[in-house]
């Protein structure tokens, strides 16, 4: 039975009148890679900074391993934090960078040297140990700053959008080689993103911040295919919105639904069970491996229908630009939110 690394309990930070993070709850897992996603002022960065003990809360409390330690400084918590500017040493070579921490704690120079080169070693730059760090790539940089966050062996590291600086192309690479290495550690990791397909990629587990609160916390397929709210439904992923009078109209019932791009089916794809409707194809946008349509509904939505872009297709594609065509779905496929708890919120926030 897993046991819990972190476990907040009504945490609260503001900055004079302002609300960054407002009564969160939330348990982290022993040994799960767990994802804080959100818009840039949701409150997750600053959530991070108080779990390492950068910030103190307004009110709450933080336990570490089941242990209270809301008042202790950085210096005297069991976790490491790896920022998206690495600090690298310039002057120093990479094994000496790693090493760095354990000097200062005053760790004898022979198992310093040891813990330091196995760092590296789990980090795959065991190779690359006498290199000044001006000689490394982003990625190789960004394994550095793990390495010498992970040889002091906490019991929690935390990621502060620590793949922001690379591009695209490594930063998919590079999810993919943390998650590894943090299958190998097996340690906690907690890490901070905006972007949605880095969280999918890479946790067991997400919870969704906004406006200094959780909205939900689910695993990677949970929080995709059933978001709570309207704002998990449009943030993570393309969401197409059902409501009000079009939703009484196409689904025949009253209230907020969802139904992800690629669930749509399009022209001669839909089946004989499938729910339908009529509308017209805006536009076409050619995404290079897929294509997105864009559909206005009769009823007065645009829905996005996603297609993969198959051999021979591009053309047929953009033929049907301002064509009339029929879209469906399995009704399985349509996710109710909860509109109650999202509208409840709101006044909460206005009256606060």
């Amino acid at each position: 039975m897993s046991t819990t690394a972190v476990e907040l309990v009504g945490l609260s930070k503001s900055f004079g009148d302002v609300t960054a993070v407002d009564g969160v709850d939330l348990e982290i897992r022993d040994g799960e890679f767990f994802s804080m996603l959100g818009p840039s002022g949701s409150g997750k960065t600053t959530v991070l900074r108080m779990i390492a003990g950068f910030e103190q809360p307004t009110s709450g409390r933080v336990h570490l391993a089941g242990q209270d330690v809301t008042g202790r400084p950085p210096f005297a918590r069991d976790v490491n934090t790896v920022f998206q500017d690495y600090a690298l040493f310039p002057h120093m070579d990479v094994l000496a960078n790693v090493e760095y921490g354990l000097r200062v704690k005053k760790v004898p120079r022979a198992e310093r040297r040891e813990r330091a080169t196995a760092a590296l070693e789990a980090v795959q730059l065991g190779d690359l140990a006498a290199r000044r760090p001006t000689q490394l790539s982003g990625g190789q940089r960004q394994r550095v700053a793990l390495a010498r966050a992970l040889v002091n062996r906490p019991k929690v590291l935390l990621l502060d959008e620590p793949l922001g600086a690379l591009d695209l192309k490594l930063r998919r690479s590079m999810q993919l080689e943390l998650k590894q290495i943090q299958r190998d550690v097996g340690i906690t990791f907690v890490f901070v993103t905006h972007d949605q397909e880095e969280a999918l990629t890479m946790s067991d587990r997400i919870a969704v911040f906004r406006d200094g609160r959780i909205e939900q916390v689910a695993a990677p397929a949970d929080l995709y295919e059933s978001p709570a709210s309207p704002f998990v439904a449009g943030f993570v992923g393309t969401s197409n919105l059902l409501e009000g009078e079009a939703a009484h109209t196409v689904l025949g019932r009253r209230g907020v639904f969802s139904i992800r791009p690629e669930k749509i089916h399009l022209g001669d794809e839909v089946g004989d069970d499938d729910a339908t409707a009529p509308g017209v194809v805006q536009d076409v946008v050619y995404l290079g491996s897929v294509n997105h349509y864009l559909v206005e509904l009769d009823a007065g939505p645009t829905l996005t229908v996603l297609r993969q872009n198959l051999r021979g297709t591009t053309h047929e594609a953009m033929a049907l630009r301002g064509q009339r065509v029929t879209v469906g779905w399995a009704p399985e496929h349509v996710i109710e939110l909860d509109q109650e708890r999202q509208g409840q919120q709101h006044q909460e926030l206005e009256e606060s």
